[in-house]
């Protein structure tokens, strides 16, 4: 799919045929679409398609023709019917007369509000990219309070009781932030990049622009990192609590076993057909053997109990 936006007295319009200075954004294109941007705009079919690889490294290309900016945006999965947190590769080309924006679905960071939409200059490239950049970043910060809140409701439950749907949600936020955590990596090393290039900095709104985007694509590292080492900590914790009340089941049900083994081992040895045994010839034979079991399993029980056994 291709939406083809051009800026028109101040208002970010929808057109039908790329012009001079507009905005192209395909979204899962076709090969057809694919081959006619190509074509137009003379860029390399391995850098248009680039942002549909999902394993695609994020990275920054400066060809004669056009300039590419491929980063990681985060993106949901559907996984045993819930949305899981991931990143998707976005490609942002600026060819000379337009930028182009490539990924395999649609991202609420170019899907500006309306406000912003006024503020938007499609012939304005550099810009442009910026602030997708920048609506990236701050993408990745909102997403990254809701896996913090995600966290924390988990954290109550497992609080009150350790079960598997909820260490299984917390595992899921670790692993969702441990690919934001290597996707801003590589974000910022080609932020580095940006700055280290005229274009992005011969102008003094673009060159401030630019520091807000690595400062919140920065935080949102940091946030990521610390996020991830409170999770990964809270697991160690919980699979030492588990271990632990594993051990504690182990002791008691051993425990257990040899109190009820006493009175086994007694009505075996009274149970076997031979002369001698105490009581045999008592009326009161079956009573004092079920006393004396009883006793015997108390007294073991007892010794327990006052070794702090359980």
């Amino acid at each position: 799919m291709i939406k083809i936006y051009l800026t028109k007295k101040d208002e970010l319009e929808q057109i039908e045929e790329p012009k001079k200075g507009c905005w192209i954004n395909m979204v899962h294109p076709t090969e057809k679409e694919l081959l006619d941007i190509q074509e137009r705009y003379n860029i390399e079919p391995d850098d248009l398609r680039a942002a549909l690889d999902e394993d695609e490294a994020s990275r920054y290309t400066r060809e004669e023709e056009y300039t590419l900016v491929l980063v990681d945006i985060p993106s949901y999965e559907k996984k045993v019917g819930k949305d899981r947190f991931t990143t998707i590769p976005m490609g942002i080309i600026l060819a000379k007369d337009a930028i182009i924006t490539v990924c395999l679905e649609s991202t609420p960071i170019l899907s500006f509000p309306n406000k912003a939409r006024r503020g938007i200059d499609t012939k304005a490239k550099t810009r442009l990219l910026l602030t997708i950049l920048l609506e990236n970043a701050k993408l990745y910060l909102k997403n990254l309070r809701q896996i913090s809140k995600q966290s924390e409701q988990l954290e109550i439950v497992l609080h009150n009781s350790i079960e598997n749907p909820a260490l299984l949600e917390m595992m899921e936020l670790g692993r969702s932030l441990l690919y934001f955590s290597t996707s801003l990596r590589g974000n910022n090393s080609v932020l580095e990049k940006l700055t280290k290039s005229a274009v992005f900095t011969r102008d003094e709104e673009n060159e401030d622009l630019l520091e807000d985007v690595i400062i919140e694509s920065h935080q949102a590292m940091e946030m990521a990192d610390t996020y991830s080492g409170v999770i990964n900590g809270l697991m160690d914790a919980y699979s030492s609590i588990i271990s632990n009340n594993m051990n504690v089941v182990q002791k008691y049900i051993a425990i257990a076993a040899i109190v009820i083994t006493i009175p086994s081992l007694i009505f075996d040895a009274y149970g076997m057909n031979i002369e001698g045994v105490p009581f045999e010839n008592s009326r009161y034979a079956f009573l004092f053997v079920i006393l004396f079991a009883a006793l015997a399993s108390l007294f073991v029980y007892q010794y327990f109990k006052h070794k702090k056994m359980f």
